[in-house]
């Protein structure tokens, strides 16, 4: 067997055991097909997703069943305006030895999982939602002078409800740019909400079984890296970036009208990395254009910043992104 078709049996696999997981998933939740596929996008490539939508749309039942598809620790965090940054790391106790001496010991908090629930977390103040940010850009956490390394994979699944609703914070852009991609939550179709009824009020309630190992999940990651990206694809996608930002000579006529800040480099890796597993997933073995057109939307909608224009007219980072794919060329920066 050669190299090629060695790689090709891999990324084989790789197919396979995605749309194991998805299925296995699909036994509990309900429709929400292209939010599956960004969430396990999101989790092969190490990045964190931030689900928003309205109350009882199965958010949370969402990141538990996934969870339990793939038989890592689990654990969830409910946040609430009184939570503090503590409750979620952990704190030095003073422990008493068996010789009688005392001293201080680190008790971990719930953090330290392999996949995090951060339930409704715009309902905790910005103290407590900043105490996620080592966490989750370098699985690490430093208390008292002392780092300690997160356990792999690491996974933070947060969910949050729209802005509009009463007790909520505002995310930190810092915050934000750390999570992978940002999906919408939308209301069940009829068709979806007779199966959840039937799977629901009737005496037989599916649950996932374990069918993958987070060693799995770190062999597909390092799989998907491997897949090649031609240089004018590439230079695509970077154009497709920096039209994001309005002081830029690329910059779209929307941006330029509604956007107050871009999506950062970090945006970027997460489009090119989005765009190799997305390529995996189409049977292909090279990223094409439309692959960082698919990516787009859920990658950079959190990292757009609208001005007062843009929320005065009811803009959303959605209606620029799509005037953006529409504008930029495919060779905008062919002569870079």
């Amino acid at each position: 067997m050669t190299i090629d078709d060695q790689l090709k049996q891999q990324l084989d696999n790789f197919r396979r055991d995605f749309d194991l997981l998805k299925s296995e998933i699909a036994k509990v939740i309900v429709g929400q097909h292209e939010i599956l596929d960004d969430m396990l996008i999101s989790l092969i490539a190490g990045g964190h997703v931030l689900l928003e939508g309205v109350p009882g749309l199965g958010k949370t039942l969402t990141v538990r069943t996934l969870a339990e598809a793939l038989h890592l620790d689990f654990h969830r965090i409910q946040f609430t305006p009184d939570l503090m940054p503590a409750d979620l790391i952990g704190t030095q106790v003073i422990v008493e030895s068996p010789d009688g001496r005392k001293g201080f010991e680190f008790q971990r908090g719930p953090l330290f999982a392999n996949v995090l629930l951060a339930d409704e977390i715009n309902r905790a103040t910005p103290k407590t939602q900043s105490a996620l940010l080592e966490a989750m850009q370098e699985h690490s956490v430093t208390v008292a002078g002392t780092t300690h390394q997160l356990a792999e994979p690491f996974f933070v699944m947060a969910t949050q409800n729209p802005l509009e609703m009463e007790g909520t914070y505002p995310l930190p852009e810092a915050q934000l740019d750390r999570f992978f991609c940002k999906l919408l939550v939308k209301y069940p179709t009829v068709s979806d909400l007779e199966t959840i009824l039937d799977r629901t009020t009737e005496s037989i309630h599916p649950r996932a079984e374990a069918v993958m190992t987070g060693e799995r999940i770190l062999e597909m990651s390092a799989l998907a890296r491997l897949i090649p990206i031609a240089s004018d694809v590439r230079r695509y996608g970077i154009a497709m970036v920096v039209a994001t930002h309005p002081e830029h000579e690329l910059a779209a006529e929307a941006t330029k009208k509604y956007v107050r800040y871009g999506a950062s480099p970090r945006g970027l890796q997460s489009l090119i990395l989005g765009a190799k597993i997305r390529a995996i997933l189409d049977n292909r073995y090279h990223v094409a254009r439309e692959d960082l057109r698919c990516m787009a939307t859920p990658v950079l909608r959190h990292r757009l910043i609208l001005n007062f224009e843009g929320q005065a007219e009811g803009i959303s980072a959605d209606d620029v992104i799509a005037k953006i794919i529409a504008d930029v060329a495919e060779d905008s920066l062919a002569a870079a």
